[in-house]
């Protein structure tokens, strides 16, 4: 017999990631009774860490950047004990590994980018040039500009085939989750701000830390977890078990998928599928917390986490965090691992391999033109936010579960 349907509460958010915490903090802040439910038993969604025998395991790898509006706005960054990486990459390519370092920050480091190492004098001038339009103009600016891909893009600022082969095709591809360049072009200027301006870094207790921070600013009673929602009705919501929750309104802040059973007819983009795997190393095989990628693309990035952030390994091994696109399969994990051994210059027969993570709908595809934001209204009372309603990130996300909060308001006459 399904069970009786509790109370009504003024808004119930479907999803604990970052989207629905951002959402459920805001209403409460206005006054709101809100009720979150999670499916799963732990608040995050992607952004997820699990311990493994001594070891932090991020749900694919993840960074946090400090230069994000919602990030400066909800979090408190001391708690989260940031790890820094370094502010540049290193490049594996023909030619041997080359290093990008932001000389605005790391001035000794200016000497990588003289011409015919990375690239052509003209292609670091046409560089340092979209830098300083990315890093100055308002984003508004950004954001009205006209949609092509990333690649014309760069083509338009003057960056040279080969540095866009050498360098930020293999860079980007692992931001974007995608090879082609095909991203939004206003997207990569704002990332490419967000870079800029801010940190790239980790919290020592890993990423999940922001989503239980987040979660902890919930008063007691708001959240439940382990409560998978079925379908939505015409009173509000019914559980897996049965149970109703009626509420005045309904926000859906899942991923696409799972978003688009619930709310029949809401368009969803396509996805990116992303792996990552992490092996321990008896030894660091990069002394530096500094992320590098390959110009053959065997590999999307790779890092060596323990050095960004020591507390991710307890045994004194070290921890190496690799990342390739799509799914797992057979006989991928003894690819990648040959490629690290040529990547890092070691002997990786030795290295165990602790995990692999598949992350299904890891990012939107945000092919040009991509609207970077969008109302989250569906239908009466219904509505949804996440970053597949915005744009790839944590920035996104939360901006999008914020538009939600300011809508549900309004509708509510709040």
């Amino acid at each position: 017999m399904p069970a009786e349907p509790t109370r009504e509460h003024d808004v119930l958010v479907v999803g604990a990631g970052v989207s629905g915490l951002a959402c459920a903090l805001d209403l409460r802040a206005a006054g709101l009774d809100v009720l979150l439910v999670e499916q799963a038993e732990a608040v995050g969604g992607r952004v997820r860490t699990d311990r493994r025998g001594g070891f932090l395991l991020d749900h694919g790898f993840q960074v946090f950047n400090t230069s994000y509006p919602q990030v400066k706005r909800r979090l408190r960054l001391a708690e989260l004990r940031l790890r820094p990486f370094t502010p540049g990459v290193l490049v594996q390519t023909p030619r041997g590994r080359l290093r990008f370092t932001d000389p605005t920050r790391r001035p000794r480091a200016a000497a990588d980018l003289l011409p015919g190492r990375l690239g052509s004098g003209r292609d670091i001038a046409a560089l340092g040039l979209l830098g300083a339009r990315d890093g100055l103009l308002p984003p508004a600016l950004l954001r009205r500009g006209r949609d092509t891909s990333t690649r014309s893009a760069l083509a338009a600022a003057g960056i040279s085939p080969a540095l866009v082969e050498d360098f930020l095709r293999p860079f980007l591809s692992g931001v974007f989750l995608e090879e082609e360049l095909e991203t939004s072009a206003r997207y990569f200027h704002l990332v490419w701000r967000s870079m800029l301006r801010g940190t790239l870094c980790l919290p020592d207790a890993g990423i999940g830390a922001v989503p239980a921070q987040l979660a902890a600013g919930l008063p007691a009673g708001v959240l439940r977890l382990g409560t998978p929602v079925r379908e939505l009705t015409a009173a509000g919501a019914a559980l897996a078990d049965g149970t109703e929750l009626p509420a005045r309104a309904v926000v859906v802040a899942t991923g696409p998928g799972a978003a688009a059973a619930l709310l029949p007819g809401l368009a969803v983009p396509a996805t990116r599928t992303v792996t990552t795997m992490y092996h321990a190393s008896p030894a660091s095989p990069l002394a530096e917390p500094t992320l590098l990628v390959d110009s053959a693309r065997r590999v999307l990035n790779t890092v060596v986490l323990t050095e960004v952030a020591p507390g991710y390994a307890t045994d004194g091994r070290a921890l190496v965090s690799t990342s390739v696109l799509g799914a797992a399969a057979d006989g991928r994990e003894t690819e990648v691992r040959s490629a690290l051994a040529g990547l890092y210059g070691t002997d990786t027969s030795g290295w165990e391999h602790l995990a692999s993570y598949t992350v299904r709908e890891a990012l939107p595809a945000m092919p040009a033109p991509w609207p970077l934001i969008r109302s989250s209204r569906f239908a009466a009372g219904r509505y949804v936010c996440g970053d597949h309603r915005a744009t790839g990130s944590l920035q996104g996300a939360m901006a999008s579960g914020t538009r939600a909060a300011r809508e549900v308001l309004q509708d509510l006459g709040r």
